[in-house]
């Protein structure tokens, strides 16, 4: 039986992109080769990138003058990236947790940073109320705190500073005006598919950003993917056409917005459960900065020497993942685009049979 898998990430991905990418393991549309052994230089392969990029600017709404890239090294090699490409004197970074926190870290290694932070209380809240500075080059926000469990809804105006997003855990899960960001990046196991690529979407004017008197290496240079269509070097590629396939399928399904209507569903069912059941304690108080990707909570006080017996319980009747971040404790139940509503519903009678047994 399929387990109900609430990882955080590499996650439950869908069944459509399980059945399609293992078949083109064996057999890449009858060709007679694997996904696993075509050239990238093919057109067979070259079909599937262009494919994929054109899906991700017409399910995101991307409009023109940006470019989508697919490339190695995970979010965390775009924590370096970023300032080493745009960082001339000063950039903003709004700290929402640990991820944010590493890219702040590789940030201060070319120039000054203003923080705003919400680790004042162990980032269970977005901050809200700050100001900007008008002379940094640039703003980076990271929209959904994975390990917390705080999410960003909006779509950030500051005043034409060029704004740059983290959104590897939130990506695809909520309509997203794209408009309003120079540059929108992030990992694609939670849903886009299996790690091993890095999505990149980037307004093309961004580059007239680039530090000019800085020597940055050729992979590491926007420019260099920019002009090569992502294809400078052997791209991952079959972490790119599972993305296609990923991308097929929620076009085929109504697109972003029905992946918020479902995601807001099954949020609204497991929060509605933790807030009700006197075992569980929310870690995010704040309805309007809860996460609808990353649900994370904890025993109350009251019932704490029951945590690992619920763990178990969980994982008994088939809960696979929900123990919490070892930063944090408790648990955490990842809810991205691939896990069906059936599967929150499983989540939260398995809460109910537990309170009802202690």
């Amino acid at each position: 039986m399929r387990k109900h898998i609430f990882n955080a990430g590499p996650c439950k991905l869908s069944d459509p992109l399980l059945k399609n990418t293992s078949e083109a393991i064996l057999d890449l549309d009858g060709i007679g080769q694997s996904i696993l052994e075509v050239s990238h230089r093919s057109k067979e392969f070259q079909a599937v990138m262009d494919e994929t990029i054109d899906l991700m600017k017409e399910v995101l709404s991307i409009p023109e003058g940006y470019s989508v890239l697919f490339l190695g090294g995970g979010a965390s090699m775009q924590f370096a990236m970023i300032p080493y490409n745009f960082l001339k004197s000063k950039a903003f970074y709004l700290n929402t947790g640990t991820w944010s926190a590493k890219a702040i870290k590789e940030a201060k290694l070319w120039g000054e940073l203003v923080e705003v932070s919400s680790e004042d209380k162990n980032f269970t809240y977005i901050p809200k109320g700050y100001d900007v500075p008008k002379d940094v080059d640039y703003v980076h926000i990271t929209t959904n705190n994975t390990i917390r469990g705080t999410e960003i809804f909006e779509d950030y105006d500051f005043g034409g500073l060029p704004l740059i997003a983290d959104m590897s855990s939130d990506f695809l899960s909520r309509p997203v005006d794209v408009s309003k960001y120079a540059m929108i990046y992030g990992g694609a196991q939670k849903n886009l598919g299996p790690a091993g690529v890095t999505f990149v979407i980037i307004r093309d004017d961004l580059l007239e950003k680039v530090v000019a008197d800085r020597k940055i290496p050729t992979m590491l240079q926007y420019k260099t993917h920019m002009d090569k269509d992502s294809m400078f070097n052997t791209p991952p590629v079959v972490p790119v056409f599972a993305a296609m396939k990923t991308l097929e399928w929620y076009k085929d399904n109504g697109g972003v917005d029905a992946m918020y209507k479902t995601n807001l569903e099954k949020a609204s069912l497991l929060y509605e459960e933790i807030d009700r059941n006197k075992l569980f304690v929310p870690n995010v108080k704040d309805e309007a900065d809860r996460s609808i990707m990353n649900v994370t909570f904890v025993m109350d006080e009251n019932y704490k020497e029951l945590e690992s017996d619920f763990l178990a319980y969980a994982t008994e009747r088939g809960m696979i993942g929900i123990k919490g971040h070892r930063s944090v404790g408790g648990f955490r139940a990842s809810i991205y685009n691939a896990m069906p509503l059936s599967g929150v519903q499983a989540l939260v009678d398995v809460m109910k049979s537990f309170e009802t047994q202690n």
